[in-house]
């Protein structure tokens, strides 16, 4: 079965242009518009030449305007992507080991993937392998169960 997870390696790995980032010089505003439309928790943070500068969520916009008594919400467009975000997170090289996403991805959504020089090449997320190990496993049981038939016979 790990054999079969790694023949199909490379399709796990959804590529930068698929991947909905934010541009590290945006306001918090614009973050949590592109992190509302588009449903997901958190993305990744990109500079003006596309290297992988860090990761934004929900809760770091919210913790970024929240005061002691209230949310002040006109703080949105004042504050910058990078003044919030998260700058340790794992990173992988490309190409890389799925024995070490998989060891990540035991405690994250998602691993960003980058070259040598850090530009963004995509993520590989928990789901896209979830989903292949079940797609192997349940070929793993036709085979199984097909050649039991013909042994009974």
């Amino acid at each position: 079965m790990a054999k079969m997870l790694l023949e199909n390696q490379e399709s796990f790995l959804i590529p930068a242009e698929r991947v909905a980032h934010i541009q590290m010089t945006n306001r918090l505003d614009h973050a949590l518009l592109v992190l509302t439309k588009i449903g997901y928790n958190v993305i990744p943070v990109l500079d003006t030449e596309y290297k992988l500068r860090g990761l934004i969520s929900m809760p770091m916009i919210i913790d970024a305007i929240t005061g002691i008594e209230n949310l002040n919400f006109d703080k949105l467009g004042d504050i910058r992507v990078e003044e919030v975000m998260q700058t340790d997170f794992p990173v992988i090289d490309n190409p890389y080991e799925l024995e070490e996403v998989l060891h990540l991805l035991v405690r994250y959504s998602f691993v960003c993937v980058a070259s040598d020089d850090g530009s963004f090449t995509g993520i590989v997320t928990r789901c896209d392998i979830l989903k292949a190990t079940n797609r192997i496993a349940h070929e793993f049981e036709n085979k199984y169960e097909v050649k039991r038939k013909i042994e009974c016979v």
